[in-house]
């Protein structure tokens, strides 16, 4: 319930590794987020701090990321932020990682091509299937002007 969703935006800064494992797919790239601010002083734009998160992805966002991202790509990840501090050889290393819920290209900085995915994935459920609904305005009854028109129920699926 308490977790920290964040939005980032960067660059895929290594390959995505992907992995099939017992519990489903699962894939892992590093982010790049570099923040930028106008310097008065050169009167441009200039690069500030650097920051790296581990981009978790599972289940059929892990096969999509790596069918569709390569390095180097702007992209927008929405996720869980998880930070971790661990002693190693003596030493505190703190990581930032990010468990991904949506990633897409930034479009801003780009053009992408949508494809969906061929159908259901191992271990997923599969939509059932429902007639595609008419749209169309029902033909009014040939009784005149004055005619009733029946109305129906609205529903909500």
């Amino acid at each position: 319930m308490n977790e920290t969703m964040v939005c980032a935006v960067g660059n895929v800064a290594t390959h995505p590794v992907y992995r099939d494992l017992a519990s489903g797919a699962s894939s892992r790239f590093r982010l790049a987020v570099t923040s930028r601010y106008w310097d008065r002083e050169k009167n441009a734009w200039t690069d500030g701090h650097t920051n790296f998160f581990t981009v978790w992805a599972n289940r059929a966002l892990a096969t999509n990321v790596g069918a569709s991202l390569s390095v180097g790509e702007q992209v927008i990840v929405q996720g869980r932020l998880k930070v971790r501090t661990e002693m190693r050889d003596g030493q505190s290393w703190t990581s930032a990682e990010i468990d991904a819920v949506a990633i897409g290209h930034d479009l801003a900085r780009g053009t992408s091509a949508f494809r969906r995915s061929a159908g259901p994935l191992k271990g997923e459920a599969a939509a059932p299937a429902r007639p595609e609904p008419s749209w169309e305005t029902p033909v009014a009854d040939e009784g005149g002007a004055g005619a009733q028109h029946r109305r129906e129920p609205a529903a909500v699926t």
